[in-house]
């Protein structure tokens, strides 16, 4: 029997044999996988591609192993984990430092940050987890950035207001899609089969500083329509709070608060769901025994009246608090 396979897999066949790296490998052949008809004339050539996929998968765990000794490895922390990202010079560093306890070494010659630095943003009760990365153009720090970037919420692109605004920020997407991330728009914008698409933000630094107002507006003309921007003084101090507002809507995650029929909302530990959630999955994210014997739920915040009780498909808002009934 023929396997009749469509054109969109022999393009699929075509990135798998111009892929260098293992995971660009796997990318190409889970596409084919995907786009391959199921049947006896497939089932052979089915199994090749799984052996492949095992094969690239072993030397992908290898190359993984191997960036965790060399330190490129960022266990995830808090409601959310950003990778800054963005040329040498840009100040990455410096917000880092800014904005949480974290010391990384900071310096006015180019290339300081070597590995992965993290640190702990505080978002009025939260806290959220930006890690500074060394400049993504060099390939051998692509290589070993690829994993972490990947793993990433949100990217934000940091970039020197002082200088040439727009080349930056296409360099540093290049340097993305040659690890096959891609932004991820709310406009229906198709990405790349196989890639990683993530949100992503572009953050202007160094406003204090002479030309970064007209450079602001000419990355606001060409690039507004795309992702969320803001613009920054790490080193004075402006635009931070601008930056965590929109670090925190780019995560687009929502705070929910919980209380015990009869007592007080607890209001100093939220639960941090994605945005859309509903009262049956929030439930489920407490405890299973919450989720598997929830009757109802009484929502204070975005209802129409305080105190609404609400079934298990109610959307939570952030900021509200909810009452389970099990």
């Amino acid at each position: 029997m023929p396997a009749n396979l469509p054109p969109q897999y022999f393009e699929a066949e075509k990135r798998f044999r111009a892929a260098k790296e293992p995971e660009e490998k796997i990318a190409a052949l889970e596409a084919m996988l995907a786009i391959m008809p199921r049947h006896k004339g497939t089932d052979k050539l089915h199994a090749m591609l799984r052996q492949k996929i095992a094969r690239f998968s072993q030397e992908a765990e290898r190359k993984f192993a191997t960036a965790r000794r060399a330190g490129f490895y960022i266990s995830r922390e808090g409601a959310g984990q950003v990778m800054l990202v963005g040329p040498a010079s840009a100040g990455k560093s410096q917000l880092l430092a800014t904005l949480t306890e974290a010391i990384p070494e900071i310096a006015e010659y180019p290339f300081t940050t070597k590995t992965p630095i993290p640190g702990m943003m505080k978002f009025e009760d939260i806290q959220i987890q930006l890690v500074d990365t060394p400049p993504i153009g060099r390939k051998e720090v692509r290589v070993l950035l690829s994993n972490v970037l990947r793993n990433a919420d949100i990217i934000a692109i940091v970039i020197d207001l002082s200088r040439e605004p727009v080349s930056q920020v296409e360099a540093a997407l290049q340097g993305l899609r040659e690890a096959r991330i891609e932004p991820l728009t709310d406009d229906g914008t198709q990405v790349t089969p196989g890639s990683y698409p993530r949100r992503m933000l572009i953050v202007g630094n160094k406003n204090e500083l002479a030309g970064s107002n007209e450079n602001w507006q000419r990355l606001c003309s060409q690039y507004a329509r795309l992702f969320p921007l803001v613009s920054i003084s790490a080193r004075e101090g402006g635009g931070l709070e601008e930056f965590r507002r929109a670090i925190y809507q780019a995560l687009n995650i929502v705070r929910v608060y919980t209380k015990t029929p009869g007592s007080k909302a607890d209001m100093t530990d939220p639960m941090v769901l994605e945005k859309g959630s509903t009262v049956k999955e929030a439930a489920e994210s407490l405890h299973k025994d919450f989720y598997q014997n929830l009757k109802y739920a009484v929502v204070w915040g975005s209802g129409k009246y305080d105190g609404q009780r609400v079934s298990k498909g109610h959307v939570l808002q952030d900021g509200d608090i909810v009452e389970f009934h099990i």
